[in-house]
């Protein structure tokens, strides 16, 4: 990928399309350019933040290692999202591990360069307040799908985010691998099997990483119905 090409991407990114435009230049040519293989890490939980991580290009994981040993995955990014601001900012550890789960491009922006210019330029905070915000918002809803979704509907919400049209069919290809799907979701491997067997009532099959969606108003009203409706269906 040109190296233009990847700074048009970052510049449409939420947290840099956030800053004053005036420093948006000086921002992009400070960053540090990386890609990384699929499997490979980023960073690893406990160490310290230097940098915020911009994806340009595939997915990236961050995750916790349980007190047990397993894998807990806290949320997954691709092009245009950012992580990291909050401990980058604050010279904190990271409270996650971060790892490339198809190969990707990242930008990391290093701390000292954001800490200058927001000591320069206090409109910068209100762009990282911004951000921030929308983490949270991001991880309210997670939380939400979890308390108020079957598994099932938490597929569906997955699968018409992937959609790019708006009506009629639309055929998907799933991302990352099934595993990775069931923990972003908060399931277990058995449970993403059993959600999409559910799932051909509205319409929807999937063949090992594509899945074919008959209607997506059949799949929006799926995943938007009262969950005892949804169990009822399955």
């Amino acid at each position: 990928m040109a190296h233009e090409a990847q700074k048009a991407i970052a510049r449409n990114s939420l947290l840099i399309r956030s800053l004053p435009e005036q420093h948006v230049d000086a921002l992009l040519n400070q960053a540090v350019w990386r890609s990384y293989d699929r499997g490979e890490t980023l960073f690893l939980q406990e160490e310290k933040a230097q940098a915020i991580h911009v994806v340009i290009d595939g997915w990236v994981k961050l995750f916790r290692m349980t007190p047990t040993g397993s894998e807990a995955v806290v949320s997954v990014f691709t092009r245009g999202e950012s992580f990291g601001e909050a401990v980058a900012l604050r010279n904190m550890p990271y409270p996650v591990s971060a790892e490339a789960v198809t190969p990707c491009h990242v930008m990391h922006i290093p701390s000292p360069v954001f800490v200058s210019l927001m000591r320069r330029d206090p409109e910068i905070c209100i762009s990282i307040l911004a951000t921030t915000f929308g983490h949270l918002h991001s991880l309210v809803a997670q939380l939400e799908q979890l308390k108020a979704q079957t598994g099932a509907q938490r597929v569906a919400e997955f699968l018409l985010e992937l959609c790019d049209c708006e009506h009629g069919p639309c055929e998907v290809t799933l991302p990352y691998d099934k595993m990775l799907i069931a923990g972003r979701l908060g399931m277990k491997p058995e449970s993403l099997s059993r959600a999409f067997s559910r799932l051909k009532a509205a319409g929807v099959t999937v063949q090992r990483n594509h899945a074919e969606i008959e209607d997506i108003a059949l799949l929006r009203d799926y995943a938007e119905s009262d969950p005892a409706d949804s169990w009822s269906k399955s």
